[in-house]
């Protein structure tokens, strides 16, 4: 069981029904970031890229785009089957974020997990980035080993720094969050750069509850979702035991969300509440939990509106989110913790 987050929130004061008036606070220039979208973000969840990207101007953070950027490769397939062209495609996304002279941000799990370990393994063999520098030459790029490569979460606490956001909370929000870190994030332990015990993490859960919101501790919480090494497309049912179990347990927590940093997880929890319903036990409640991304979730607590996060779906069958948002956002209406809508909050 991981150490309970379930506390007394200092920093925002929980019971506050007003969203605050004051004007939005200027914010200093931050570093400039490559960013990668992945796959899934803008196939399947665009709300993740675009509150992202509106979070991140409203922190004054800078983006560069990686033109003709391809999938990552993904981290438990193409590794599995061909490492030569994983480490080939991979250090090709890194070569064009080298020549953006700025380091990755990735807003997926495992897009972070490739980037990360393909950068760490050319930089430290140097006949292995012979080998790929001579792949590359033919698409017209070189890696120089000269960036990072991050993860939102780490930029946000780490880079852009906790301490520093809690100053642009405005609108605390008093949810009760299931926070999922996702594999990636944390594993392998001995390659990532965070100082926590990766089985027993801390920083994500630091970083929702400066919205003014509990994490909420729940039985088995850094289980996998179920969606990764590519169990999801090999063995869906067995894929959707994990879910199901993620989803009961969080269930059982009293949580009003699911908060991930990762869209592939999104994906598991978003349309594998309904994808569970065979599953279920004679008379258990079909799920409902609203699956939140962290860039949805800060931008909320700093007053931004539901159309600058991306919370409002078209009137459109069969895109996402497939789990309904309305539950934590009629909470958040009656408590008048939503900001208005449109741009007047910034005026």
């Amino acid at each position: 069981m991981v150490e309970s987050h379930e506390k007394a929130n200092t920093d925002a004061d929980p019971s506050k029904s007003e969203v605050q008036s004051e004007a939005v606070p200027a914010v200093e220039p931050h570093s400039t970031y490559s960013l990668f979208l992945g796959c899934v973000i803008p196939n399947r969840y665009p709300m993740i890229e675009s509150s992202s990207r509106a979070l991140f101007e409203r922190l004054n953070i800078g983006i560069k785009e990686m033109e003709g950027a391809s999938c990552c490769p993904a981290p438990g397939v193409f590794r599995s089957v061909d490492k030569a062209l994983w480490l080939s495609l991979g250090a090709r996304n890194i070569a064009i974020a080298e020549q953006n002279q700025a380091n990755i941000v990735s807003l997926c799990n495992g897009c972070y997990g490739t980037l990360h370990e393909v950068n760490h393994e050319i930089k430290h063999d140097s006949e292995l980035k012979s080998r790929i520098n001579t792949i590359l030459d033919k698409t017209g790029k070189e890696f120089q080993g000269s960036i990072e490569v991050k993860q939102i979460v780490e930029v946000l606490y780490y880079d852009y720094g906790i301490d520093n956001l809690k100053k642009l909370i405005t609108n605390p929000l008093g949810l009760r969050i299931a926070v999922h870190y996702g594999c990636h994030l944390l594993k392998p332990s001995d390659l990532k750069p965070f100082p926590e015990d990766p089985d027993d993490p801390h920083f994500f859960d630091e970083l929702v509850e400066i919205t003014g919101s509990v994490s909420v501790d729940y039985q088995n919480k850094l289980m996998c979702c179920g969606a990764g090494g590519s169990l999801r497309t090999g063995n869906k049912p067995s894929s959707l035991q994990f879910t199901l179990e993620k989803l009961r347990n969080m269930r059982s927590a009293g949580v009003d969300c699911i908060i991930t940093c990762c869209p592939f997880c999104q994906l598991q929890f978003d349309l594998g509440q309904l994808e569970v319903a065979n599953e279920l036990e004679p008379g258990e409640e079909p799920f409902k939990i609203p699956v939140i991304y962290i860039s949805q979730l800060l931008g909320l607590s700093m007053g931004m509106s539901l159309e600058e996060m991306s919370m409002i779906k078209p009137d459109m069958k069969g895109i996402s989110p497939f789990t309904s948002f309305d539950p934590v956002l009629e909470k958040l209406a009656r408590e008048n913790r939503l900001a208005p809508t449109g741009d007047d909050h910034h005026e």
